[in-house]
C-alpha cells in the first residue's frame, strides 16, 4: 500500500440533535451530528414520534378532516 495517501482515522463524538445523546466512534471527520439516533428513532424505541418538517403533518390533518366532512 502507498504511504501517506489515506485520511486520518480518529475517535470522534457523535451527537444527536433530537435527544442530545452522545457516543464515541471512529471516523475521518472531526465530529458528527445526526438528526435522529437509535435512542429516539421510532423503529428502535417502538414509539411513534412524528418529526414534522415544514408543517406537513398539519396540512395532512387539514386535508383529511376536509375530505371526511365532505363524505358525510
Amino acid at each position: 500500500m502507498k504511504q501517506d495517501i489515506h485520511p486520518k482515522y480518529t475517535n470522534v463524538t457523535v451527537t444527536c440533535a433530537n435527544c442530545g445523546k452522545t457516543f464515541e466512534t471512529r471516523s475521518t471527520r472531526s465530529s458528527i451530528k445526526v438528526d435522529i439516533c437509535s435512542n429516539c428513532h421510532p423503529f428502535y424505541t417502538g414509539k411513534q414520534v412524528l418529526v414534522d418538517t415544514a408543517g406537513r403533518v398539519e396540512r395532512f390533518k387539514k386535508r383529511f378532516a376536509k375530505a371526511a366532512s365532505q363524505t358525510k
